[in-house]
C-alpha cells in the first residue's frame, strides 16, 4: 500500500492525513478486513473500486465514493456491518470511520487531493 493524505483541492486543507492507497488487486480484496477500526484521522482508499461490503467487520465505516478526477459523488454514511453500497459514477472509494465524513465536511461535489508520503 501507498501512505499519503487527501487534501480539499479547493483550498489546501488536510482531509485525511494518513491514507493508506491499494496498489494491487490483493489489497483491495483484504480492504478492511481484520485490520482494527480506524482513527479518525485516517482512511483506506481501494482505487479502483466503484463497489464495498462490510461482511465480516465489526464496525460500521463512512463510505465515500470518489471520480477518476478525485470529486466526491455519493457518500454513505456509518455502513453498518453485513451490507453493501456502490456507485456505477465512482471509480474509487475512501473508507472513513464512522461519522468521518460529515465531521470532516465532505459532500457530494467536494474535489480533493492526493498528496503520496515523502
Amino acid at each position: 500500500m501507498q501512505a499519503g493524505t487527501l487534501r480539499d483541492a479547493d483550498d489546501g486543507r488536510i482531509v485525511v492525513q494518513r491514507v493508506a492507497r491499494t496498489t494491487n488487486a490483493i489489497e483491495r480484496l483484504r480492504g478492511l478486513l481484520g485490520a482494527p477500526p480506524l482513527a479518525a484521522d485516517a482512511g483506506l482508499w481501494l482505487l479502483p473500486c466503484n463497489s464495498v461490503h462490510t461482511a465480516f467487520m465489526r464496525v460500521a465505516i463512512d463510505v465515500v465514493f470518489v471520480d477518476r478526477s478525485l470529486r466526491v459523488v455519493r457518500i454513505v454514511a456509518a455502513l453498518p456491518p453485513w451490507r453493501c453500497a456502490g456507485s456505477l459514477r465512482a471509480h474509487s472509494t475512501l473508507e472513513l470511520a464512522a461519522g468521518r465524513a460529515t465531521a470532516l465536511g465532505l459532500t457530494v461535489d467536494s474535489k480533493l487531493r492526493w498528496e503520496p508520503a515523502a
